[in-house]
This record gives C-alpha cells, structure tokens and sequence, in this order.
C-alpha cells in the first residue's frame, strides 16, 4: 500500500493559504479561481487549521453571517485532522471516512508540506489497481 509521500511526489506539494484575517468571501472568490474545497490558514508561517466549502455551508450561510464581514479565523477549523508523508494511504482513507472529511494537511516534523483530499486518494488507488491489474495480465499471457 502506498503512502501519502506516494502521492505528493505525483501531485506536488502546491499549497494554497489564506490568513484568518482575510475574509471569507475573498476566500471562495481564491478556491473558485484555483478549483478547490479548502484553504489551509496560516498565522505568521504557522499551520492555524483548515476552512472548507462545509464550514461555509455550515458556519456562515446557516448563521445567518455575511460572507464580505466574516473572518476566516472565526469560522475555520481549528486542529483538524492531519497526516505525515509515512501514513499509508489506506490510514488516510479511514480517517477520512471515519471523520466525514475529504481534505487532510500533511505535517512533516511540525512543518505543512502538503494537502491531500479524497480525489487524490481515490486517484492513487485506481492507478495502483491498473498497474497490478496489468502486471497480473502479462505474468498471465507471458507462461
């Protein structure tokens, strides 16, 4: 089974931030421009936690909060859910199915290196059955 290292190699360790004092809506305007669920939020060069699209949902428009006023560092989540490079993938996929989340930071001796979501874990699993799947295919015709 591979491990998140596995999977930063192929994907790159391209991290998106935002303070917890930019505002929320200038945090949607950056996740729609670059395609994502989630920003990870740093304070001074320091991993502060994670804002996704569900604590928008759930902490902004179901509060009845104004996106333009609301501060990231008011409604992110604090201590989320975090891996290192060493955890396999199939850890990352319990805790994600355990926790109900689809994005995991990735803490390399206390430093952020990198996140991983759900599709990069479903994504490394195909190719790693495809490649088995292959290999098994040619031991198969080769004898």
């Amino acid at each position: 089974m591979g491990t998140v290292r596995h999977i930063l190699q192929k994907k790159g360790h391209a991290i998106l931030t935002i303070a917890p004092t930019a505002t929320v809506f200038s945090a949607l305007e950056m996740m729609v421009e670059q395609n994502v669920g989630a920003l990870l939020v740093m304070e001074e060069a320091k991993f502060a936690g994670i804002f996704t699209e569900r604590d928008y949902a759930r902490k902004v428009i179901l509060k009845g909060k104004a996106s333009k006023e609301t501060l990231i560092g008011e409604i992110m989540s604090e201590h989320p859910a975090v891996v290192s490079p060493d955890n396999t993938v199939e850890e990352c996929m319990h805790l994600m199915t355990q926790k109900f989340i689809r994005h995991l930071p990735v803490l390399e001796n206390n430093k952020l290196v990198g996140l991983i979501s759900i599709g990069d874990v479903v994504k490394y699993l195909i190719e790693e059955q495809k490649f088995i799947i292959e290999n098994l295919e040619h031991y198969i015709t080769s004898h």
